[in-house]
């Protein structure tokens, strides 16, 4: 590992000094940095370090001016023209494809395409953190850190742009994704052609790689190593939950307003779970009818737990088929599922789906007593409380709300509900892990909202899922 020479160091000089905030932020990229200075003195800082790692670094220099489009700067400083680099580029490209394709994806989409993303993100990324992201660069890094999306998975970018409607880019995504399938094929290729070739077992190959590959035991032509690229995270255990069990676990489904619990029950039996219908409960009976379901022993025998409420509510409390009070918080009913106070699903995810219907905030008065003060474990105070990220691990909360006017339309579906149905059934078709499903269910609603302004639906999503999840 050589240290740059003086003529480098001047040549990172004067590159670092030459571009825009704009330009600095996109070479950190290309250069795998996750940092986010990109103050000409921490741009130099890192070149220097990039430039002792390559045994040509005025190569790796000239190729980041050619991914910023910086040809006058090939011009002034390398004394060499586009074509000319492009020629020499051909064999010995540098940059990682990679970080090369999502810079160019971030160049092409314009500012409503960058919100949209955005707003897909929504259910995936911490607010702030969405907030605080300038541009599509930005969004990569974070779900980079998420380990989400990586060279050798891409799905997430894909279905992304394809929601926003830019199939032009998510084609490049597919274009590149079986670039490294083929590429990674023709890699196996060489490695078992050039190693020293065994002896052939007397019966056959052994039974799992008969699955995965696909191929006879008996084939004249040997095993064919199976692509690289697919989904990364079920090839091992520690990566996603155990969800084999059979049935998967409970469902319990409350839907105190009658229009599609139906419809999820069926979705949920036809993923294996044993489930629970309840209609029209009270806020008392809710919190029973949960406390009993969470006593079963069959959450100790299953893999997951799953909970649906269907209720007019206020804020971050349902109301049941009560015509008043406060409610029940749905912090307390995220409470009951804690590894302290159900052991039995410690370890285990557990997933909310909340459709509430949004009525006028209760405003008590002298005379008014709360019939299920009880249930309100850490009371009523007036804040959001669905801004508050639930610190429990291995919960998957979606919250979704819309006006109760809604509800006046005949034979009313909800576009939340129908949509993650939807998508749950395509989850379970393509094996698509359940952050990834909930990106779908984004891209309804937001569609849905587009076209429908004075009927939006509002969507939430907080979880502590440490493995992605598989429902099939």
């Amino acid at each position: 590992m050589a240290l740059p020479d003086q003529r480098q160091l001047q040549t990172i000089n004067e590159i670092a000094e030459a571009l825009c905030d704009v330009e600095r932020r996109r070479l950190l990229f290309l250069c795998e940095s996750l940092d986010t200075d990109n103050s000409v003195g921490s741009l130099k800082a890192m070149l220097k370090s990039k430039v002792m790692c390559y045994e040509r670094g005025d190569l790796f220099l000239k190729e980041l001016m050619l991914q910023l489009r910086r040809f006058d700067i090939l011009r002034k400083v390398f004394k060499t023209s586009k074509e000319e680099l492009e020629r020499n580029l051909t064999c010995r490209q540098v940059l990682p494809r990679f970080r090369i394709l999502m810079a160019n994806i971030g160049e092409d989409l314009v500012n409503e395409d960058l919100d949209n993303v955005k707003f897909l993100l929504t259910s995936t990324l911490p607010r702030e953190k969405v907030e605080k992201s300038k541009n599509f660069l930005d969004v990569i890094i974070e779900l980079e850190k998420l380990d989400i999306v990586s060279p050798e998975r891409v799905d997430f970018v894909e279905n992304c742009l394809q929601n926003i409607g830019r199939l032009d880019l998510a084609k490049k995504v597919t274009a590149y994704k079986m670039s490294v399938v083929t590429s990674e094929q023709h890699s196996s290729q060489q490695q078992k052609c050039r190693a020293p070739r065994p002896f052939p077992p007397s019966n056959s190959c052994h039974p799992l790689q008969q699955t995965r590959r696909g191929q006879s035991p008996h084939s004249a032509t040997g095993i064919i190593p199976a692509p690289v690229y697919r989904e990364q995270n079920c090839q091992s255990h520690l990566d996603c939950y155990k969800f084999n069990t059979n049935p998967r676990g409970v469902c319990v489904i409350i839907d105190c307003v009658g229009n599609d619990g139906d419809m999820l029950e069926q979705t949920f039996k036809a993923l294996h779970f044993n489930v629970f219908l309840y209609k029209w409960l009270s806020v008392g009976d809710i919190f029973s009818a949960l406390e009993w379901i969470l006593r079963q022993r069959e959450n100790r025998e299953g893999d997951g737990f799953v909970c649906c409420i269907i209720s007019r509510g206020m804020s971050n409390h349902v109301l049941g088929t009560d015509s008043y009070g406060a409610g029940l918080s749905l912090n307390s009913v995220r409470s009951l599922v804690t590894a302290e106070a159900c052991p039995m699903l410690a370890g285990k995810p557990k997933l909310f789906f909340i459709q509430r219907y949004s009525v006028p905030e209760f405003q008590p008065c002298a005379r008014m007593h709360h019939r299920d003060e009880d249930l309100e474990t850490d009371g009523f105070d007036g804040l959001l409380r669905c801004e508050i990220i639930p610190t429990d691990a291995d919960v998957f909360w979606s919250h979704c709300w819309t006006d109760e006017c809604q509800l006046e339309q005949g034979h009313h579906r909800s576009i939340y509900l129908k949509a993650l149905t939807d998508a749950l059934h395509k989850g379970q078709r393509r094996k698509t892990h359940l952050v990834a499903v909930h990106t779908e269910v984004n891209g309804a609603i937001f569609e849905h909202n587009k076209r429908n302004p004075g009927a939006n639906y509002h969507i939430d999503l907080k979880h502590t899922l440490r493995k992605d999840l598989y429902l099939q």
